[in-house]
């Protein structure tokens, strides 16, 4: 009796593995493309990536199982990322994942068809790749680096609360980035109530941010304020070092400038886009189109505050800035 309900339940396994085996073979492999702005060895990179995968793992996608991801890295190099932009599109990917304008300039250039889903990018409707926020309308969708450019006036304010002896600001930016212009604008706005003026200094290499940073900091009362861009992002080294050899309290825009030795940084999680990219991306794959995704804005928001550096300049952190700090590095 027992031999029988032996043989009869290997049988069934039999049967059963060629079912399962046709199943798994059957899964169709979905494929990824993804440009971003930075060089493949940035540990900012790397950190955006595990964000990504994890996200997409969570939501049932696995590299080799049943997606294939091809990266790319522009490093911000506006001719590379034309090249690299062509080169996914030639790969006939499902979707596209696009970090910063640049990156995201060029895969809008290359298709208005393959669906985009883009991240760190800071006015995607005045860049011409959405219609609006709320009904994108093409083939993009994605992420915004900041919900208005008045946000951007928070940057002066802090400096000044940090460093109010403070009354000359370097505004340090890309000028191939138009985004920069409204920032910039903005934070002209609130400069006269603050008693500070302001000098936005356009850099587009590690030379120029060298050249500037130093004739700035030849004046007395210098602050400085560093707006987002790959460049920056890339030479953050630079930037603090510079910063900080020329006694200029700086105020950045994300948390890595902190912890590579940056004074204070405040704006968004520059990780969690990345996460939230995954479900625009997972939605995309089983059906939804770019555009009837809105495009959404950071709920996330970080201000680091580095007391060694401000203890290098001589500046006394107030306690009302440390107790709204969501970190501190000492």
């Amino acid at each position: 009796m027992r031999r029988r309900t032996f043989i009869t339940l290997l049988g069934g396994a039999a049967v059963a593995w060629p079912v399962t085996a046709s199943a798994q073979k059957a899964e169709r492999e979905r494929r990824i493309g993804v440009l971003m702005h930075l060089p493949e060895n940035d540990p900012e990179a790397q950190a955006r990536i595990r964000a990504l995968l994890g996200g997409l793992q969570q939501l049932g996608w696995t590299e080799g199982r049943n997606l294939r991801i091809d990266y790319r890295f522009g490093a911000a190099d506006v001719d590379r990322a034309r090249r690299y932009a062509a080169e996914l599109i030639a790969l006939v990917p499902d979707v596209i994942q696009a970090s910063g304008t640049g990156p995201m300039a060029a895969v809008h250039e290359a298709t208005r068809t393959v669906p985009i889903v883009f991240a760190q990018v800071p006015d995607p409707v005045n860049a011409g790749f959405v219609d609006s926020l709320a009904h994108p309308g093409g083939n993009a969708t994605g992420f915004s680096v900041f919900e208005e450019y008045g946000s951007s006036g928070k940057w002066l304010e802090l400096l000044k609360e940090i460093a109010p002896q403070v009354t000359r600001v370097a505004v340090l930016r890309d000028p191939t980035i138009a985004a920069g212009i409204g920032q910039t604008g903005a934070i002209q706005s609130v400069a006269p109530s603050l008693g500070v003026q302001v000098s936005p200094v356009g850099v587009r290499d590690a030379s120029e941010i060298e050249r500037s940073i130093a004739t700035f900091g030849h004046g007395p009362n210098g602050g400085l304020i560093v707006l987002g861009a790959p460049l920056a992002i890339i030479q953050r080294d630079l930037i603090t070092t510079l910063a900080a050899r020329h006694r200029l309290p700086a105020v950045y825009p994300v948390r890595l400038f902190a912890m590579a030795g940056g004074l204070v940084s405040y704006g968004p999680d520059s990780i969690d886009p990345y996460r939230r990219v995954a479900a625009y991306v997972d939605r995309i794959l089983k059906g939804d189109k770019p555009a009837d995704l809105p495009v959404q804005n950071p709920i996330k928001f970080e201000l680091v505050i580095n007391l060694k550096t401000a203890k290098l300049l001589g500046l006394e952190v107030p306690p009302t800035l440390l107790a709204r700090a969501d970190e501190v590095i000492e």
